[in-house]
Parts: C-alpha cells; structure tokens; sequence
C-alpha cells in the first residue's frame, strides 16, 4: 500500500513538472501555395544553452513603441470596391479593418486633394487668386473618399487617419499645373518642366499664408463630417518631379512654410493634428537636417514620414534626433505583379524600417482592380483585387504579410530585439509576437524566448507568426 501512495505520489510531481515545464503557443504560416495556415505547437523550459544554432529573442531589450499599421483611402480603391455588390464589399472592408478576424488597420493614409490614384486631377479650390479660401470645398470627396472612411470607420471607430498633399492648387504653382514633368498622359508643356531642388510653389507671403489655411479648411471640414484628422505630411515627396499631381520644394522653403506659416496658423485656429515631415523619398540626409534644424520649423514638427529611396535616411533620423516619431508611410508598389516575390521584398522593406525605429507602417493600394493602373499609367500592386470583369476577388500574398504583422500586434506593443536578421520580434503586457521568414529549403528552427524555448518545422519560402504568450 505504502509502495502505491510513493508511485502515485511520484507521477503527480512528474504531472506537474511536465504542466510547469510546457505551455502551448500558437503559430500562423503562409507560404506560395497556402496562406494563413494555424497550427499549435509547444515551448519547453530551456535547460541548456543552444548556442547559435537557435533564434534568441531578447524580451528585456525594449525598443521603440508600435503606433500601428494600415493603407491609403484612394479613390480608386473605391471605385474597384463598387464593382461588386453590397455584402462582397462589406467582406473586404472587414478582411482589412475588422478590429476581432481582420487585418485590423488602425492608422491610414489619405490624400489632401488629388494623387495618382484618384480618378482625375483636382484640389479643394481651383479659383486663381482665392487667398480668402473662400471656395474651399471638400464637395469631391463626399462621392469617395468620405464614403470610404465612413465604411472602414463603421467596422472599427478607432482608426486614425492622416493626409498628405501631392500637389496644392495648381494656381499656387509656377507653372500653374498639378504635374512637374511633361508627358503624354498630362497636357503640361516642356516649359512647364520643374526640376529637383528648385521650388514649384510661388514662395510669396500670401500664397503661402493661403496654403496654410487650405491645411486648416481642410481639416476643419473633416471635422464638420466626424472624421478627425490626426496629422498632416506637408509634401508628398517633396524632391520628386512627376507626370501626375506633384510639387517640388527646396528644404528650406519647406522649412520656412512650415515654421512661419502651417504652424501659426495650426495654433490660431486651435487645430490640433500633429505636422509631420513626410513623406521623404531620398537618402539625402542633409536635406532632411536643413529642415529638422530649421529654428522655426523644428518647434512644429512631430514626426517623419519615409517612403521609397526614404528608406536610406531614417536610420540619420532615429540616431539623431530621437524625440521625433518615424513612419513609413507607402511601401514600394511594384509593377503589378501581386506575386510572392513582391510580398519578399516589401518583407524586406519592413525588417529594414523596423530594424531603424519606425513606428508604423503603411501599405500603399489596398484594393484595385484587374489592372492595377493609375490614371497616369503606372501599374501597382495591391493587397485585394477586384476583377471587373468575373467579380473575381484575389487576396494577394501582401494582403497575407501585412495581416501576419498588423493581426497580432497592437498599438502600444514594442519591438525586441532579436539575433537573427530574418525575424522580428514585438511585445505587449499579454504576449511576445515573432515573425519569421525562411527564405530557404524547409528547415527546422529553434527559438529561445527568455527561459524557454520552442521548435517549429517550416515550410519552404515561408512567412511565420508565433505568438507566444507572457
């Protein structure tokens, strides 16, 4: 008898210890062939050290706080959304912005006036000479834009949107025309062409005392429609001369409309969206630093947006000047393709701006149709496709990658640091979410987590999440 009580004793401590030693996390895989595959696997309390054959994740190297994740409202995407009837649109919007089953987007983009992928050019005041603003309107976008948000904003009420300007009322420019460079798909002449580093916009005192109040108007009439504007990026790539809406400024007229002008007037009319500095698209650090030292300018900026060849000039940003928040504001569209190829790339983009402290970041398109081509002639991926013709809806591998990073982390996590270029790793007050890439042949890995550890197979070309909880 006594022989009996010692045994089961025995298998109740060895019950425990096996409960205290394992626990159950969850892992999500998509690779070329299959996407957002969920599976459970275990961590073990580590008892030896593994040396660099594992993937340590370091859960004690705080870095820098996650704002959140999203993509641009652009007229077009709205426009591919009405190809299809009510409820096929309603299942896409909760595919990208449900706050429980989606993508869960909580700080997007949107144009102030017309971009590439709006439906044509146009501003919200045309009349020459109008300083007073005084036929400012947002009467365009009530047929898309507004709409769009509204839809996003009924599924999650939380999300946040910013604007950005690709072009100011062409009559604020030289060459009184939204685009910088000739083509055939504009009717601007060649002695219209803008060149980098010289300034389009007319740099007289009430030309830029006008822009600053169409800044205002605008976000004063998105509050009349109960959408908050929570930032403004001055300049859509402010050094990029393009066929489609655009407006090229020297640094330090940039600097001098934001220090003497959108600032003030932010202040006077008690306007409370925060001016960032974006969206920057060269590696040129000194021009970013002519306008982040500007004695004016400074005072009002909150932040940085990057995006394109930007990307060369955060990590100046982040080592630099440290109290300033960073974005990435428009991963790089590609071509069309929609392949995994481009979801491997803008994975790389993402390990890149994480790797240099950015805070958020924005897909571009989130929905197009079949062609995925701007009114300017350049074909772009997208996260969903909308087949005009079959009503066919494609979910593309981005759609996938944006969903393995933006599901599972929430505003407020923070990046950790972890030993393995390939995987980046984000923590909150409930779990440790890690994402990895195997960008080779089918290989088993190993991660260690503080005391624990675990082992997973993965697949060949495969995105993982693992979410592992504290």
């Amino acid at each position: 008898m006594r022989k009996n009580i010692i045994l089961l004793i025995l298998l109740v401590v060895a019950l425990i210890s096996c409960f205290e030693n394992k626990s159950t996390l969850q892992q999500v895989t998509s690779c070329p062939t299959k996407q957002w595959q969920i599976s459970k696997i275990q961590t073990q309390k580590l008892k030896t050290d593994l040396g660099d054959s594992a993937i340590h994740i370091f859960p004690e190297r705080l870095q820098q706080k996650i704002d959140g994740f999203g993509g641009c409202f652009n007229e077009l995407g709205w426009e591919a959304l009405q190809i299809l009837p009510v409820a096929d649109q309603q299942n896409i919007l909760q595919s990208v912005f449900d706050p429980i089953n989606g993508c869960k987007f909580n700080l997007c983009r949107m144009p102030l006036g017309a971009n590439d992928y709006s439906v044509d050019w146009y501003s919200h005041n045309e009349t020459a000479g109008d300083f007073k603003m005084t036929g400012f309107s947002i009467k365009r976008d009530q047929e898309r834009l507004i709409p769009y948000i509204r839809k996003a904003k009924a599924i999650n009420p939380e999300i946040r949107i910013w604007a950005s300007p690709w072009c100011p009322p062409s009559w604020m420019k030289i060459n009184n025309h939204y685009a910088c460079k000739p083509d055939s798909v504009n009717d601007l002449t060649e002695a219209g062409r803008g060149e980098e580093l010289v300034s389009q916009f007319r740099m007289e005192k009430e030309y830029l005392e006008a822009y600053a109040l169409y800044f205002s108007k605008f976000i004063q009439a998105y509050k009349d429609q109960y959408i908050n504007i929570c930032a403004v990026h001055v300049q859509n790539e402010p050094n990029s001369c393009q066929n489609f809406p655009s407006c090229v400024w020297h640094p330090v007229d940039l600097a001098t409309f934001i220090g003497d002008y959108l600032g003030p007037r932010f202040e006077a009319d008690n306007i409370d969206a925060e001016i960032w500095l974006g969206t920057i698209e060269r590696a040129n650090t000194e021009r970013v630093d002519e306008i982040l030292n500007h004695p004016e300018a400074k005072k009002y900026i909150h932040g940085v947006g990057f995006q394109w060849a930007g990307k060369g000039a955060i990590s100046h940003v982040h080592e630099n000047y440290g109290h300033l928040e960073l974005m990435q504001t428009e991963t790089e569209c590609g071509y069309g393709s929609n392949d995994w190829a481009a979801m491997e790339h803008t994975f790389g983009l993402m390990k890149h701006y994480f790797n240099n402290g950015a805070n958020s970041y924005m897909y571009w398109n989130m929905i197009l149709n079949e062609t995925g081509k701007s009114q300017w002639g350049w074909k772009q991926n997208s996260m969903i496709t909308v087949n005009s013709q079959t009503k066919e809806v494609t979910y593309n591998p981005e759609f996938y990658l944006m969903k393995h990073f933006s599901h599972f982390i929430d505003p407020g996590a923070q990046k950790i640091e972890s030993s393995d270029p390939n995987c980046l790793a984000f923590k909150d007050s409930e779990k440790i979410v890690v994402v990895y890439y195997n960008q080779g042949n089918r290989a088993e890995k190993e991660f260690v987590i503080g005391d624990r550890k675990f082992r997973s197979t993965l697949n060949e070309k495969s995105i993982n999440t693992f979410i592992v909880p504290m």
